[in-house]
């Protein structure tokens, strides 16, 4: 084979694999930064942290033994479990946890809305949860099927605002326990999934995420039901998980944490959000120290350090773990050592009862 073949056959080889670039699509595409700055990656937390939004869903038969190792590695003290169910589920995974760990897990309980609609349903509700913080729970979590999907006797939505709901919120105030609570789902999920929507590509890749502006309410709706019950009940400390959805508005955030103080929020899944403006983010922290929470939401530890990484360096343009959800970069929060510890771990001592406070006197 002479030259002049060889170096067609190559020339035909480079062109075809331009031509296959050229037609790539969004999701493929995955720059590699060029920018060249000073990296500070965090594998370890800089002090022992609780994380308030976690889901073990096998934890009454788990090997806790590979839950401990996972977290010592990342300097985890304490692993709140959200799914908790109730009754004998519930005290199936207390005993799994007090039989081994019992100062590394928290769980928290979880209501059945089926029923709602039948007579003294509330009351029954609320019995129940009392019930199982005797037997061991320290909180109520709330899933977002409140407000999507849960229905009635009479096939109707639940509003959050319910007032057939209130000896529930009311118990736990009376029980001194924190409500853990997932309203809704991002704005952009109802929004049209057009161009100028920044989560096109997480609706593309996951279609069963995107609503309709009305399904199953507008989303305003749900969450302003949500704001009403948080103030209808200011006796009882509600942990707004994933910052209500408004990380990416911190100005309005703000003004609801001043209407509501019963409201801590917690920063489970919206990383992001906060990792693409620093400066205002940090503000936020320090002004809101007391009331803000680490909580990661699915566990893979893996993905924790970027969390670390947000909050404990001053680090510029560094990748985030899913390109689906944030396609953007990061960079870090940079926060003072007291706010670092607000957030890790001294909010949610004061927040969640009976917590061993030990495991954080270093």
């Amino acid at each position: 084979m002479n030259n002049y073949i060889i170096t067609s056959i190559i020339f035909c080889l480079l062109s075809t694999q331009s031509i296959i670039a050229q037609d790539m699509s969004f999701e493929e595409y995955d720059p590699k930064s060029t920018l060249v700055v000073p990296q500070n990656p965090v594998s370890k937390a800089k002090f022992t942290f609780i994380d308030v939004h976690s889901h073990q869903f096998r934890m009454e038969t788990q090997d806790l033994s590979e839950l401990i190792t996972d977290m010592d590695n990342i300097n985890m003290g304490i692993m709140v479990n959200l799914s908790g169910g109730s009754g004998e589920g519930l005290r199936a995974k207390l005993k799994n946890v007090n039989d081994h760990y019992p100062n590394r897990f928290v769980v928290f309980a979880n209501v059945d809305f089926s029923g709602v609609g039948n007579p003294n349903w509330g009351e029954m509700a609320a019995a129940q949860l009392e019930l199982d913080v005797k037997s061991g729970a320290k909180g109520l979590k709330i899933y977002k099927s409140l407000g999507l999907r849960n229905k009635d006797i009479n096939g109707d939505r639940i509003a959050i605002d319910d007032a057939r709901l209130d000896p529930i919120w009311k118990k736990c105030g009376e029980l001194g326990i924190p409500v853990l609570i997932h309203a809704a789902d991002p704005k952009s999920f109802w929004d049209p999934m057009n161009k100028e929507n920044e989560r096109w590509l997480e609706l593309k890749t996951r279609p069963r995420r995107k609503r309709s502006e009305t399904d199953p309410a507008p989303w305003q709706q749900i969450i302003d039901e949500q704001h009403r019950m948080f103030k209808k009940h200011p006796k009882t400390k509600f942990i707004n998980a994933h910052m209500g959805w408004y990380a990416n508005n911190l100005d309005r955030l703000g003004e609801l944490m001043d209407e509501i103080p019963n409201m801590s929020v917690g920063i489970g899944a919206i990383i992001a959000e906060l990792g693409r403006q620093p400066r205002r983010a940090k503000q936020f922290f320090i002004k809101y120290q007391d009331r803000i929470l680490f909580g990661k939401d699915s566990w893979k530890p893996e993905e924790f350090p970027t969390y670390f990484r947000v909050l404990e360096t001053a680090d510029e343009y560094f990748p985030y773990y899913k390109k689906y959800h944030a396609f953007w970069a990061m960079y870090g929060l940079d926060l003072p050592d007291e706010v670092l510890k607000k957030v890790y771990y001294k909010n949610a001592l004061n927040l969640i009862p009976g917590l061993d406070k030990t495991l954080f006197e270093k």
